[in-house]
């Protein structure tokens, strides 16, 4: 769960509450206090009325060699203390709740009617406080709740919160532009809740609530378990207090002021929460049930044990978180303001009235270069696709040209070989009638053979052979047209007179 830090401003100091809800527990993760240099400016005639040597007041008054101290060095440590303390959780993730109470808020009682819009309740409200005190109070300035039907406790802060500007300090010091402030609470009415919603009391009983600061202190009556009335914040505390006697005084000043007829029961936090002061409500309040405030409802096991007893000094910033858990809870309503600056400042995307007016031209302009946009990346998928496609394409076309070429040659090799062929079959054609006619020769004359047949240059033909007559040879000669009989030996063969001849002839190409 996200951290809760409260945060209460009490005179001189600033006391902080940092609180987490881990399913139905809420467990007080810390809490500390630190000095405040307080929100009040020194006034120069106040400064220079404690000086009594007149001749200093010159007209060549100079502030240079004043080495006053100046009221930034005290915030900037308060700032820093703070943000040290808080380094150990993430507060981008946390909810800051500053509480507010006197000088910084006011309230007023309202008795009419409440419209069932509560914005015009609340202008209703605000109406009647510039009537009647003359306050001029902006919407976002004022909260209230209601104590029975008919009467309801407005309370309304100044314009600028002290803890609100506190809070986007600590995240400036950590270099954030802000931190989420939930809302303001009043710490009157979150102590009533607080009380209210922890204790039981009976219906006709008439409680006091007294906290006990350092330097103020705050009177809260109820009715059984309702508001009753809120007395003026005391200017008394454990530091500036002589006799407890002041506050019954002022008890019973307010009880008269608010309509309270007794003490039924008086509820003590804060402080002070000695023996004495609990004897000394019984002594002037002896039919009244005086206890201490408890919180048996939070676990504290986190807090170191020495520090344990000092819870009931931080019941206001604590009571503050019960308050923002039970409105989430929805058990109860509280008060919520949270200034219009703060709402705007919190904004991831700060706008003027102008900015909204541009929105809608945004919107359609986003819209159509975001159109655009898709159009055109859906157009560029497209052509990446057909791109795809004709490059797959382009390399099926190369293995398709690489198999032509290979086929292509395979084609040129075929003519080469069928121009080859043709010109073996011319040839064979030819030496099949050259053969032939010699073959009918041999065949015609018995005594003529051929041992011995070269081819020479081109169509040229040389032939050995044997021939048992001269004449033949001559015939032979005579018969092939081209033959030229170069050489004729005379050689027995087989006690037979032969001849051995040597003949060139030329084949014929044409036929006869």
């Amino acid at each position: 769960m996200k951290p809760i830090v409260c945060i209460y401003s009490e005179g001189l100091e600033l006391k902080l509450a940092v609180l987490e809800r881990v399913k139905d527990k809420i467990i007080v993760q810390q809490y500390f206090t630190v000095n405040s240099s307080g929100n009040s400016s020194v006034d120069a005639t106040d400064e220079l009325g404690d000086f009594t040597d007149t001749s200093m007041l010159t007209d060549d008054l100079s502030f240079e060699s004043l080495d006053a101290p100046t009221e930034t060095n005290t915030i900037d440590t308060e700032i820093s203390e703070i943000a040290s303390k808080l380094v150990n959780y993430d507060l981008t993730k946390a909810q800051f709740i500053p509480v507010v109470t006197d000088p910084n808020v006011t309230f007023h009682i309202y008795e009419g009617l409440l419209e069932k819009d509560k914005k015009k309740t609340i202008e209703k409200i605000i109406s009647e406080i510039q009537d009647s005190k003359g306050y001029l109070i902006a919407k976002d300035q004022i909260d209230f709740i209601s104590l029975d039907d008919k009467t309801h406790l407005c309370v309304f802060t100044e314009p600028d919160v002290p803890g609100a500007n506190l809070v986007n300090s600590v995240a400036s010091f950590n270099g954030k532009r802000y931190y989420k402030i939930h809302s303001i609470k009043s710490a009157e009415v979150a102590l009533a809740n607080f009380v209210s919603k922890t204790t039981k009391f009976f219906p006709e009983d008439y409680s006091l609530i007294i906290y006990i600061g350092k330097e103020f202190s705050k009177l809260i009556f109820l009715e059984g378990q309702n508001l009753k009335h809120i007395g003026a914040t005391l200017d008394i505390g454990i530091q500036n207090i002589h006799t407890y006697d002041v506050y019954f005084s002022k008890i019973l000043l307010e009880m008269e002021n608010g309509g309270i007829p007794r003490l039924d029961n008086v509820v003590i936090c804060g402080d002070d929460r000695s023996e004495n002061l609990v004897l000394s409500f019984y002594g002037t309040f002896p039919e009244a049930n005086v206890s201490e405030l408890k919180f048996d409802m939070f676990d504290i096991l986190a807090i170191p044990e020495e520090e344990r007893v000092e819870v009931s000094s931080y019941s206001i910033p604590i009571a503050a978180a019960y308050e923002y858990y039970a409105e989430e809870d929805k058990e109860l309503k509280g008060i919520n303001i949270l200034p219009k600056y703060i709402i705007e400042n919190q904004k991831f995307l700060q706008f003027g009235w102008h900015s909204f007016a541009i929105l809608p031209l945004l919107f359609i302009a986003t819209f159509y270069f975001t159109y655009a946009i898709l159009s055109n990346f859906q157009e560029v998928t497209e052509l990446d696709n057909k791109i795809n496609k004709l490059e797959q394409l382009a390399i099926q076309n190369e293995n398709i040209l690489t198999e032509m070429s290979t086929i292509s040659e395979r084609i040129s090799n075929f003519d080469n070989t069928q121009s080859i062929l043709d010109s073996a079959l011319a040839g064979t054609e030819i030496w099949g009638r050259t053969l032939e006619k010699v073959s009918n020769f041999v065949e015609r004359r018995r005594n003529f053979w051929v041992s011995h047949l070269e081819t020479r240059n081109n169509d040229n033909v040389f032939i050995k052979g044997f021939s048992l007559s001269r004449n033949v040879l001559t015939e032979f000669a005579e018969y092939s047209n081209s033959s030229i009989l170069q050489n004729v030996l005379y050689e027995p063969l087989r006690e037979k007179n032969a001849f051995a001849y040597m003949m060139n002839f030329k084949i014929e190409t044409k036929k006869e």
